[in-house]
């Protein structure tokens, strides 16, 4: 790969890059050196990126574990941000999240084939949407649309459940 595919398959992912890396660090500074860091080791190494399949997804997963280890490095510090502080739930607390956790598996399992794959692809596998389509044989819209339509009867079948619990609350 020389520098002029460098550019155009990977620099011009770096505002993405930024993004995800800024999501997950939550520090503007750490996230233009995390994009920075991850630019020059692409670069060492684009003589294998020729190999790779779909870089722009392959991108993005050495961004995603590059702020993973940050955040890891992080951890052993022990110099968290408060917003990284973790209080212990109760345990009605932790029964009460270990029952939706259960009712969403059963909602995600009782939808249509095509629906319950791409929500499992997309929110528990974390596979991108062009990765999705190509595995699927679907167009990437095709798979938006269908994300789209999971999710939203997951969060009206939680919503009607939540209601009809409040309902029988009060009905007490």
């Amino acid at each position: 790969m020389d520098s002029t595919q460098f550019n155009v398959k990977i620099l011009s992912l770096s505002d993405k890059l930024f993004r995800l890396a800024k999501s997950m660090l939550r520090n503007t500074e750490a996230a233009q050196d995390a994009v920075q860091d991850l630019s020059m080791k692409l670069w060492e190494k684009r003589k294998q990126l020729d190999e790779v399949e779909n870089v722009p997804a392959f991108t993005m997963r050495a961004m995603r574990n590059l702020c993973l280890d940050t955040i890891r490095k992080q951890g052993d510090e022990d110099e968290l941000p408060a917003e990284f502080e973790f209080v212990a739930p109760n345990p009605h607390q932790q029964a009460e999240q270990k029952d939706l956790v259960g009712r969403v598996r059963d909602m995600i399992d009782n939808l249509p084939e095509l629906q319950r794959t791409i929500i499992r692809m997309r929110d528990v596998e974390g596979m991108e949407i062009s990765e999705i389509a190509y595995i699927t044989s679907i167009k990437e819209n095709a798979v938006t649309v269908n994300l789209s339509r999971a999710r939203q009867k997951i969060r009206e079948k939680i919503l009607y459940e939540q209601k009809y619990v409040e309902a029988n609350i009060w009905k007490e």
